[in-house]
């Protein structure tokens, strides 16, 4: 469910960096794999003049409201 209808912005996996990052390889900080998952929110969305219930992430819901302001 993690995946913007909107833009497709989705699951993105990295890397989790313990606060020691340098020195020899015994002393070198652990990295563990992490997930950043997207902020995603299912809202109410006015689309092609008519209301769409959709999952939407955050950074969508506040380009749509600028564009709505806008016009």
């Amino acid at each position: 469910m993690a995946r913007c209808e909107e833009c497709g912005k989705g699951t993105q996996f990295g890397r989790s960096i313990q606060h020691k990052h340098g020195g020899k390889w015994y002393r070198r900080a652990h990295k563990t794999n992490r997930v950043f998952k997207a902020n995603v929110h299912r809202q109410l969305v006015f689309k092609n003049g008519e209301s769409v219930r959709m999952h939407i992430c955050t950074r969508c819901l506040r380009t749509l409201a600028k564009r709505a302001a806008a016009t």
